[in-house]
């Protein structure tokens, strides 16, 4: 079961989506956590989260997007160039950020010089800034404007008893992983985080039918698992997109520590609260997707973001907090310097890593970082309370 998660996560066509394409299923790529998957799942279609694992060089992006810029769009137009992403029957990129919404515009002029690499459906999604009123109207028209694009090219209707069927199937994951973020919180460890990383990774890239299948067996078989207490620092990890397994590995190698809960721009994050299933489904889907506040990038939110962060912390006891961004990231990048200052004030040591994504990550450096944070952690005081447990008292 296990390794159905990992071949989802290590590789761009792992045996699921290969087996969906043999069976004539259709599969659109999707940039950012903002595109309601639900949408593409109602019209049959497989939704798949573009990533830029497997690249090994960026002779074709620094053509496009120069060097200094974040590498997350870069691999994938990398990837895009180099034929990796053939399979995909669309895309739909989003202004996630301003290097994101680049992917756009430089993904297509790439495809005037090597034809073929725009899939046929290759659609703008606009996310709006802020959430209330204007913003959610907004969103909601670019949700009926992604549903009519959707219908056109693939030759389908989406209803709304379809739509909820799937915001049903979607909220059934939703459930388990919140199952899963439960026992994780527990002061027995029974998943590692690099197992739980790949489990909650998995569902960006295989069929939601398949997928909340395993996901059933494995919360399942963990509920009956005893777990053990072993003495390992409690971690988060947070900061922006980060969808290689590598890194989490890191953080657990040589025994020192355990990520026991994740806020990143991949994951558990990823997959938001529950939609409402009553009612307009595209009211609820804006309602939900746009509401979470979970992004730098959404204005004015920063209070309900180290709120929710707290919240998190407090849950699953953590000891301390790693933050990451890759290189150039303006929105988590400063961000997780406002995290460091008010975590730290909570008596929650914080770690802040710089790195590039990809095939330029320097494992040593990293490592480097991490061993001295984690002797920094062994070397506290016992006596000194953490933010869990002074919300105890």
């Amino acid at each position: 079961m296990m390794d159905d998660f990992y071949d989802a996560i290590t590789r761009i066509q792992n045996h699921h989506l290969k087996e969906w394409k043999a069976g004539g299923g259709k599969v659109v790529g999707y940039t950012c956590s903002y595109v309601p998957s639900e949408i593409l799942h109602a019209a049959g279609i497989l939704p798949y989260r573009l990533r830029g694992i497997e690249t090994e060089s960026m002779d074709i992006a620094d053509a496009y997007f120069g060097p200094y810029i974040c590498t997350f769009p870069k691999c994938v137009l990398q990837l895009a160039g180099k034929g990796k992403y053939d399979f995909l029957d669309g895309a739909v990129i989003t202004p996630g950020c301003d290097s994101m919404r680049r992917l756009d515009e430089c993904w297509r002029k790439a495809g005037e010089t090597t034809p073929g690499i725009v899939p046929p459906f290759f659609y703008y999604f606009d996310v709006p800034h802020k959430t209330e009123g204007h913003g959610l109207k907004w969103f909601q028209e670019e949700i009926v404007n992604l549903i009519t694009a959707v219908e056109r090219q693939f030759g389908v209707r989406l209803t709304d008893d379809g739509l909820r069927e799937s915001i049903g199937l979607y909220n059934r994951a939703r459930r388990r992983l919140k199952e899963l973020e439960d026992l994780r919180s527990k002061d027995t460890v029974v998943i590692s985080g690099t197992d739980a990383f790949a489990v909650t990774m998995a569902g960006t890239a295989m069929p939601r039918e398949v997928y909340t299948d395993l996901l059933d067996t494995l919360v399942d078989s963990l509920k009956k698992k005893k777990g053990k207490k072993d003495g390992r620092k409690r971690i988060m990890l947070i900061g922006s997109v980060s969808d290689d397994i590598g890194l989490v590995e890191l953080v657990e190698q040589e025994g020192r520590a355990v990520t026991v809960s994740e806020n990143l721009c991949f994951g558990v994050r990823d997959e938001g609260n529950e939609v409402v299933e009553t009612g307009d489904p595209i009211e609820a889907l804006a309602k939900a997707y746009l509401g979470g506040s979970t992004c730098p990038r959404m204005y004015g939110k920063y209070k309900e973001r180290l709120a929710i962060l707290k919240s998190l912390i407090a849950r699953a006891r953590v000891e301390a907090v790693v933050m990451q961004n890759i290189r150039f990231c303006d929105l988590h990048g400063s961000e997780n310097g406002l995290f460091e200052r008010d975590l730290e004030k909570e008596g929650i040591p914080c770690l802040r890593l710089e790195r590039e994504y990809g095939p330029l990550v320097e494992t040593g450096r990293l490592k480097m970082r991490l061993d001295a944070f984690f002797e920094r952690l062994e070397s506290r005081p016992a006596q000194q309370e953490t933010l869990w447990e002074m919300e105890a008292i």
